[in-house]
């Protein structure tokens, strides 16, 4: 494959002599870049190909009943901005509600309440600026962020391990199945950005430009807070290495997201605890602490094909324990593993919703460690292991472009809950 191909040469290439340091570094990451960005491409073909599955059968069944048939742009921008993409598109057309029904369910658009602004504000600006409507524009921005967060992602596992870690980093984390919601009109585009430009920060130590990309996301998702102990971690490091008491402007300055939408909320509908009561009554969200995941887990195993949903549950806790393991080969970075700790336990900690591959993929570090941990291509092309190296990496590549086509089906069809 083309991807893999450049990835070899991304690893040959490596290790540059002293004097030609500087040029072949830069030249190894704009390679890495094209990677990256190309698979990032591929896959959102894959996504395409998913809703236009689901296009296809809306025809179908139009003409079936002698409906007027559905334009293929209607039909597959529903699919991209349906299940929480509904919510953000009335945030953006019009704001949060000024109240909020006692016993409030998900059908009534006063739920809009509880999704978190940054998103749906840039794509508010988005469609003050660009043609084509709310829809293409919050389309588009998350179209952008994720093209932007492949970079990101490379940058940190460049800054972290090396030119080809990043390159596979970006490559694994494009074809994720998670990353399904990178065309979805979701907020977790904007939360990895900005998180992964966090944990950039963090790790150069950059406590006040940490501080405020922390801000930003906190007010992005509600698992945007895993920042906040990312950024305390960091900043105990600090203070026990160097006395640097400036580290504790980043743990400062990062729950501000968080705690000024509550503020915003309350303050707009006119009642404490806006938020948290529309979770608890739309939503009916309570907590199992990973009881819930478990119980899903075990009634696939019992019965594969009887539940989409439990098998989204078996497949994320497979995935997320293999991701784990990786980082603990690896002995991965320790601000970045309680990042990734922290949106573990928020997956995991709902009665409701559980283990799902977004939710995983916003754990997007485990992925740097799946790279970093990923045996690096043997230099002789006919050597056994490479070869085996080379098929495996083929056949990731395969499952996470499947991967991407059957969940965007899926969700398409309402099959199960994202």
């Amino acid at each position: 494959m083309v991807i893999e191909k450049m990835n070899s040469e991304l690893t040959a290439h490596s290790e540059p002599t002293v004097n030609s340091a500087t040029t072949d570094s830069n030249s190894n990451w704009n390679r890495a870049m094209f990677v990256g960005l190309s698979a990032y491409v591929v896959s959102r073909l894959c996504v395409l190909a998913g809703a236009a599955v689901r296009a296809a059968q809306v025809v179908v069944d139009e003409r079936a009943n002698d409906e007027p048939e559905s334009s293929a742009y209607d039909t597959i921008t529903g699919v991209l901005t349906s299940w929480d993409g509904r919510w953000y598109l009335e945030i953006v057309r019009g704001g949060y509600p000024d109240s909020i029904p006692p016993n409030i369910t998900y059908d009534q658009l006063e739920a809009r309440a509880a999704f978190f602004p940054v998103y749906p504000w840039l794509a508010r600006i988005a469609d003050a600026v660009l043609p084509g409507g709310d829809t293409m524009a919050a389309l588009g921005v998350n179209f952008v962020l994720g093209a932007l967060s492949v970079i990101l992602v490379g940058l940190l596992a460049r800054r972290l391990f090396s030119v080809s870690v990043a390159a596979r980093a970006m490559t694994l984390y494009a074809v994720f199945p998670g990353s399904f919601v990178l065309s979805f009109a979701y907020s977790e585009a904007t939360l990895i950005v900005l998180a992964a430009a966090c944990l950039l920060f963090l790790v150069n130590e950059q406590w006040l430009l940490a501080g405020l990309a922390a801000a930003l996301a906190t007010g992005a998702r509600p698992n945007g807070v895993a920042l906040v102990a990312a950024c305390a971690i960091a900043s105990v490091l600090a203070i026990r290495k160097s006395r640097d008491w400036s580290s504790l402007i980043a743990v400062v300055l990062a729950p501000i997201g968080f705690v000024g939408f509550q503020l915003y909320i309350d303050n707009t509908t006119g009642e404490t605890g806006a938020w948290f009561r529309v979770q608890r009554e739309a939503w009916a969200e309570g907590t199992s602490f990973g009881a819930t995941a478990v119980t899903n887990t075990f009634s696939f195993l019992t019965g594969p094909l009887d539940s989409p949903t439990d098998a989204l549950t078996a497949v994320t806790l497979i995935a997320l324990i293999g991701m784990a393991y990786c980082a603990w080969k690896i002995r991965f970075n320790l601000v970045l593993s309680a990042y990734c700790a922290v949106v573990v336990a928020l997956m995991l900690i709902p009665e409701t919703v559980t283990a799902r591959p977004r939710f995983l993929f916003t754990a997007f570090p485990l992925i740097i460690a799946v790279a970093a941990w990923w045996p690096e291509p043997d230099a002789d092309p006919d050597h056994h292991r490479a070869s085996w190296d080379r098929a495996g990496w083929d056949l990731t590549l395969v499952l996470g472009g499947a991967g991407l086509a059957a969940l965007t089906g899926l969700y398409g069809v309402f099959g199960a809950i994202p």
